[in-house]
Formats: structure tokens, C-alpha cells, sequence
């Protein structure tokens, strides 16, 4: 038989020819960085399960913000862990709470910096449940009210974009019909629309301090075995009014990612979880995989699959090697 016309080799002969015809291309500005915002001045915790993550107070929090931008990064993502919890989530929708606080001082010092918060109440609850607890398990629509009142929050403290995480029924029209009432109507909502209830979130309730006190959140976070409801989950929030639709976490959801890109045209976001993170950099410190090389092997995965936002921890060191 003669030799075969085509050659691929062809094309991935030198480091030139490669980026030449390379399909996938990742940017900082397709990054968004999540920070986790503690009361006080001048801190500056690690979270021992992420390294390099910290816990910061508002103050840092700025710096951190000041540093994002000169890199190029997209965004950042806010989490709030509030001085006191109770039973109501108060500290989610007060007008003065972490988020509320952080979203002013942030935009004052880069004001062009995206802001996305997230919208939920898990760091907030004493329960640590997202809403409100009613016979043992989270009443759907009262919690609604909640994040209705905490997305009208941000948007009067400023923030760019909201990100409701929680996976009540309804929320994204609750928090339109909230915040166009209000005339925020040009804030986007970027939904948390497939959120996994993974195993892969581990060092997140060490870094928000947001583990539930009893059961789990099985009931509202999706089963890790269903991709169909997964696209039904999505095309309720795109039809409430989602601008940008999420999967959560990426790695183990890929298929996911790739099945939203081909169902929507509007833009698909993905969550590289804290396990995700914590994985790598754990098989990194004992040498058994290169960190850069990995890092940036599966950012290039979730972009393929699909998502043309990731959202990461590795955020800072992938913008440095670009």
C-alpha cells in the first residue's frame, strides 16, 4: 500500500508549527479568581488544604485585587465568612456585611476589575446549610427570599455580576425579577446551573467554614450520576433569565461542559473545584507530577471541552506563564 498523503506529524514538528495550528488557546482574561473575605485588618491566613489560598481581610483582599488586574485575570469571585452565623444567614443580605464591604473597598481601589459575588448562604448559616432549615431540610422558597435580598446587596455595593451557587428552584427569576425591580436590570447573573454534590469540595468547607453541621446537601446539589438532568437544570436557568450558565466541578464533568456548549448560546463557565486544586498541588510536593505542566494541561481541558470561563485557583501562576 503507498504511504499514507496525510502526515499529522507534520504539523507538530517544532514549538513554531504547534502554536501555529494549536485549536485551544487559554488567556487570563478567561480566568476568575475566587478570594474568601474574613473580618478584621492586615490578615492573611493560608488554608492549609490549598496551598498558596488564603483567607484574607478586606484590606488584603485589595492588594490581592491590585495584583489580579496587573495580570490580566478576568475577574475575581467573592466569598464572605462573616464574624457571627445564625439560623437566618443575616450576614448574607446586610448591607454592611463581608461581601457588601469587601465589593466597595475593592472597586474603590481597581475599579475596573470584575466583581462577580456568589450568591448563597452556606457561609453564613449556623447550620451551614444554604437556606432555611424547616422539618429537617431547606425550605426551597423562603430561601429563596434570602438570595433575592443578598444578590440586591451586591448589586447596590456595586459588584459587576452575581453568582447564585445554592440550587433552589427558581432562584435565578427571584433574583431578576429582584434586581430588575430595583433597576439593576444590566447585572448579569452567571448561575451555578449544574452544581455536583462532589467529593471534590472538600478544602472549599475548610476555606468559606461552611461544612453543614448535620446531613449533607444532597437534597438540593445535583447526583453525580445524572447528565440529563444536568441539561434540564440548565435550560430552566436559561430560561429564568441566566446570562452565563455554570458546571461545578469541571474535571469530572467534562461531558457536561461539552454537552451545555452544543445545547447554548450564551456563554458556559466551569468551577476547577478545590479538590481539583488540592489534588495537583498535593501530587506535585511529592514530586510525582509536574505542577505547571498539569495545571496547565487541565485548564486546556475544561476550555475544550466547552467553557470559555474558569473559574481557578490556579488563576494567578496559569496568568504568569501565559
Amino acid at each position: 500500500m503507498p504511504f499514507p498523503i496525510h502526515r499529522p506529524r507534520r504539523l507538530r514538528r517544532t514549538e513554531a508549527i504547534r502554536s501555529l495550528v494549536r485549536e485551544t488557546r487559554l488567556s487570563p482574561e478567561g480566568f476568575i479568581y475566587p478570594l474568601f473575605l474574613v473580618p478584621g485588618e492586615g490578615k492573611r491566613k493560608e488554608i492549609g488544604s490549598m496551598p498558596g489560598n488564603n483567607q484574607l481581610s478586606i484590606d488584603e483582599a485589595v492588594k490581592e485585587c491590585e495584583e489580579i488586574a496587573k495580570l490580566g485575570i478576568g475577574g475575581v469571585i467573592l466569598f464572605g465568612i462573616p464574624e457571627v452565623k445564625d439560623d437566618e444567614a443575616s450576614g448574607a443580605y446586610h448591607d454592611h456585611g463581608i461581601v457588601q464591604e469587601g465589593i466597595r473597598a475593592i472597586k474603590r481601589a481597581v475599579p475596573d476589575l470584575l466583581v462577580i459575588t456568589d450568591v448563597c448562604n452556606c457561609e453564613y448559616t449556623s447550620h451551614g446549610h444554604c437556606g432555611k432549615i424547616i422539618e429537617g431540610d431547606v425550605d426551597n422558597d423562603t430561601t429563596l427570599e434570602w438570595l433575592a435580598d443578598s444578590a440586591l446587596s451586591h448589586a447596590r455595593a456595586g459588584a459587576d455580576m452575581v453568582a447564585p451557587s445554592d440550587m433552589m428552584d427558581g432562584r435565578v427569576a427571584a433574583i431578576r425579577e429582584a434586581l430588575d425591580g430595583e433597576g439593576f436590570e444590566k447585572i448579569p447573573i452567571m448561575s451555578y446551573a449544574a452544581k455536583y454534590a462532589s467529593g471534590f469540595y472538600g478544602p472549599f468547607r475548610e476555606a468559606a467554614e461552611s461544612a453543614p453541621t448535620f446531613g449533607d446537601r444532597r437534597s438540593y446539589q445535583m447526583d453525580p450520576a445524572n447528565g440529563r438532568e444536568a441539561m434540564l437544570e440548565m435550560t430552566l436557568d436559561f430560561e429564568e433569565g441566566a446570562d452565563i450558565l455554570m458546571v461545578k466541578p469541571a474535571l469530572a464533568y467534562l461531558d457536561i461542559i461539552a454537552a451545555a456548549r452544543q445545547s447554548f448560546d450564551v456563554p458556559i463557565a466551569a468551577y476547577q473545584v478545590s479538590g481539583e486544586f488540592s489534588m495537583i498541588m498535593a501530587a506535585a510536593r511529592n514530586g510525582w507530577i509536574d505542577k505547571d505542566r498539569v495545571m496547565m494541561e487541565t485548564l486546556t481541558s475544561i476550555q475544550r471541552a466547552g467553557a470559555s470561563i474558569i473559574l481557578t485557583y490556579f488563576a494567578k501562576d496559569a496568568a504568569r506563564l501565559l
